[in-house]
């Protein structure tokens, strides 16, 4: 089966990972601290803090601008759930901004409207959750104007998008953001095992995003709030969780960054020669911006014609065919869990009509050119 996301791992790898484990320290020692100092260096924020998980990442963000059950969380419907969940999980009321048809990424426009009625019915969102879909930026620029305008914080849920840029920019430098989360699940551009990250340029905030990844507990003098009693003492002055990223992790997501570029580089090459296999087909590709540069966490296809038994017989003859193909996303208000809060069908035609005519094709780096001919030549076969 040709797998539609995998990892690549290496001997240098393997060998990082195994120096970790004949150390004095699984966890919380220095290879930790050297992984999020060469995230800090590669992004161009000067604060970068490792998670367990993406999802971990997104939550504490989430509560380190303050999110509570009197907020209001806005992000984009067609992501995983994890993109809405974190605002859930703080008690807050989470709601969608449609997307935009050719990028899938969240549409300016929709966000524009949306504000301008949710500033007369006094319910704007104190934190917008922006998803970079596929790997390519959403256009920042334009949306923290208007995020600036009603004062309210962002979050980049770059989870598929390490390596990427926009305007000249890493992505995760938190130019128009308060906050950057990355994910380093094994179908990511790097890998942890399981992991994530968020990056900030603020100090303030990067104190808080440690402190609820660690159980809530200080051993920083100036935050405690009674008199330090000796070298042992800390203090717990916020419910945290344990969130923490092991040194095991953090020396696979070391050495894979060792590779980032060649990843990008290799992942954009497997892009174009889709571009061209496709550009006179009946399938299309997102569109890409001008001025950024995707990571190309995944590859989406797009056909018009699709009704929905033509869509579910080609993935299943193409996965017959040996072929994972997949769909990202299901958006998230169709989820029985979200209807249940009182979306419904119709609510972002945009998100759904997107969902009709979307496919992923395999997007990795250690698929090779043959394998992704053979993906193209029965693509264009069977569809």
């Amino acid at each position: 089966m040709i797998l539609y996301g995998q990892q690549n791992i290496s001997e240098q790898d393997i060998e990082a990972v195994s120096k970790v484990l004949t150390s004095s320290h699984l966890t919380q020692g220095n290879v930790g601290i050297a992984f999020e100092k060469k995230l800090s260096q590669i992004c161009h924020a000067p604060y970068a803090l490792a998670y367990c998980n993406a999802t971990a990442a997104l939550h504490a963000s989430c509560l380190a601008l303050g999110v509570n059950n009197q907020d209001i969380v806005w992000t984009s419907p067609i992501s995983f759930v994890a993109s809405a969940n974190c605002a859930l999980y703080c008690g807050a009321t989470i709601d969608f901004v449609d997307i935009d048809s050719q990028s899938a990424n969240m549409s300016v426009h929709a966000l524009k409207n949306k504000l301008a009625i949710a500033d007369r019915e006094n319910k704007l969102p104190k934190v917008l959750i922006v998803v970079h879909m596929a790997g390519q930026s959403c256009d920042m620029a334009a949306i923290y104007q208007l995020t600036q305008q009603y004062d309210i914080k962002v979050i980049e849920d770059a989870s598929h998008a390490i390596g990427g840029s926009y305007h000249n920019h890493p992505i995760g430098s938190c130019n128009y953001s308060d906050i950057t989360i990355f994910s380093f699940h094994p179908v990511k551009i790097i890998t942890t095992g399981e992991g994530g990250a968020a990056l900030t340029q603020s100090g303030d905030l990067a104190k808080k995003l440690a402190l609820y990844r660690s159980h809530g507990i200080t051993r920083e003098p100036e935050l405690m709030t009674n008199k330090d009693e000796g070298p042992w003492y800390y203090q717990q002055i916020a419910l945290g969780y344990n969130y923490r990223m092991t040194d095991i992790q953090a020396a696979l997501g070391l050495s894979q960054l060792e590779r980032l570029s060649y990843f990008i580089q290799r992942r954009n090459v497997l892009a174009k020669q889709y571009d061209k296999a496709f550009s006179n087909t009946q399938f299309q590709a997102l569109t890409q911006m001008n001025g950024s540069t995707s990571s190309y966490h995944l590859y989406v296809i797009k056909n018009a014609n699709w009704s929905q038994d033509q869509k579910v017989s080609l993935f299943n003859k193409m996965r017959e065919k040996g072929i994972q193909v997949h769909v990202h996303y299901i958006p998230i208000h169709l989820q029985p869990y979200y209807q249940e809060l009182g979306f419904a069908l119709g609510d972002f035609p945009k998100a759904e009509l997107y969902y009709q005519q979307a496919l992923t094709l395999p997007m990795h780096t250690k698929l090779t050119n043959e394998q992704q001919q053979y993906i193209i030549r029965t693509l264009l076969d069977l569809g």
